[in-house]
């Protein structure tokens, strides 16, 4: 086993502009700005190749509801999901955002009730909202696993690999570094598999077939089911956060429900979604 100081010992600073010690501009908030902010450049691509007929005001409330959902969804979800207990005994916790907490699935759920919204505001297909959303996710869950890494959070389970990394809050406060177990930097792993990987994939879903006009649904659900799938196979390596269901991490067992709702949209008969200019009757813009 290699000695403990030939591993990297994590020691980023979440602050990327620090004004106080507990204040300032972190990079988890950086995070979701950036994902937000590629999610709208590849949606205004779409529109301007017709791809979707959603104009740009639209795309703009799209883009909105998008960030409610998965802010208010991520932190319900996370309560939810992982410490019921504080949730029912102190619920105003909920506020305490600069302590973190955020559940990709419960962001899921949000996403899901802004998209059935969106498919109210603009009477079209929530299908093919669904598929817009899926295609441009992979780049926030990028970004959001970045900052996870930055943060020294959700680190893996403990390895000798040559690149294993120090992280010093794994362990309990005074802990020498030499003490320290090195682990599987996780978060990095999450970032390619659930951010890049499936975001080319999507991407290749978009541009490279006709899915998004002709067969509404279907991108977003072999979305869900890549997620469920990258996702399960990125818990092998990370340290669980919480008690194990059925001896499965947390993030492995709510998986399996997000591929069964990825079969159900596959499944699911939709009818081919016409022109975009024809189905607004607007110009675009």
């Amino acid at each position: 086993m290699p000695s403990l100081l030939a591993y990297w010992v994590h020691d980023l600073s979440p602050f990327a502009i620090r004004f106080s010690d507990t204040f300032g501009i972190r990079y988890y908030g950086l995070a979701y700005i950036a994902g937000f902010a590629a999610a709208w450049w590849l949606l205004r691509r779409y529109s301007s190749k017709q791809l979707t007929p959603l104009t740009t005001d639209q795309l703009g409330d799209l883009v909105t509801g998008l960030v409610i959902g998965v802010l208010v969804g991520g932190r319900l979800g996370y309560f939810a999901f992982y410490e019921p207990e504080v949730l029912f005994n102190s619920p105003l916790t909920l506020l305490r955002v600069w302590d973190g907490g955020m559940a990709s699935h419960g962001g899921f759920i949000g996403v899901a009730a802004a998209l059935w919204w969106s498919a109210r505001a603009t009477r079209l297909p929530w299908r093919h909202l669904a598929d817009l959303i899926a295609s441009v996710t992979g780049a926030g869950l990028f970004f959001g696993r970045i900052a996870n890494f930055i943060n020294g959070e959700l680190w893996g389970k403990s390895t000798t690999v040559s690149w294993a990394v120090i992280f010093p809050l794994s362990a309990p406060p005074g802990t020498p570094v030499h003490l320290i177990i090195p682990r599987h930097p996780s978060q990095l792993y999450a970032a390619a598999l659930e951010g890049l990987v499936l975001l080319v994939l999507m991407q290749m879903l978009v541009w490279k077939t006709s899915l998004i006009n002709r067969k509404p649904g279907q991108i977003a659900g072999w979305f869900l089911i890549g997620y469920a799938l990258m996702r399960t196979i990125s818990e092998v390596f990370r340290e669980p956060d919480a008690a194990l269901i059925l001896g499965l991490s947390r993030g492995t067992f709510y998986s399996f429900f997000i591929a069964i709702a990825g079969l159900a949209l596959l499944a699911l008969p939709a009818a081919a979604l016409s022109t975009p200019v024809a189905a607004t009757g607007a110009k675009k813009n």
